[in-house]
């Protein structure tokens, strides 16, 4: 069984909560939920980094459209709380993946 000969999560001083299984799967499974404004918000940030990352203007665009439809329709339609976030300048973030790419001393890939 697993756990067995191991101490309880809580020590004695903690006070008992009923819920503690509930709470612990997600982290022990590992896996984790976010409430939607959170979650867009991680999304829109991973997406920029995968956009500077990105090997061609061209992903670099649909990355970065992908997220600005997402960041629309939450701001939009927001399920709760504030996005705090605002679709991205396309233009503005291609133009610092080109310096980026430049700074690298590799070819600065066109529209491809």
């Amino acid at each position: 069984m697993p756990g067995a000969g191991k101490p309880l999560p809580c020590g004695p001083e903690t006070p008992y909560d009923e819920m503690w299984r509930t709470e612990r799967k997600p982290a022990r499974e590992g896996c984790s939920v976010l409430p939607p404004t959170p979650a867009l918000r991680k999304e829109a940030e991973d997406a920029l980094e995968a956009a500077f990352a990105a090997p061609s203007e061209r992903i670099v665009r649909k990355i970065l459209t992908e997220a600005d439809t997402r960041i629309r329709d939450m701001t939009y339609k927001p399920p709760s709380g504030p996005l705090g976030k605002k679709p991205y300048d396309v233009e503005d973030v291609v133009r610092q993946w080109r310096e980026r790419r430049a700074g690298t001393d590799g070819p600065v890939p066109g529209g491809a």
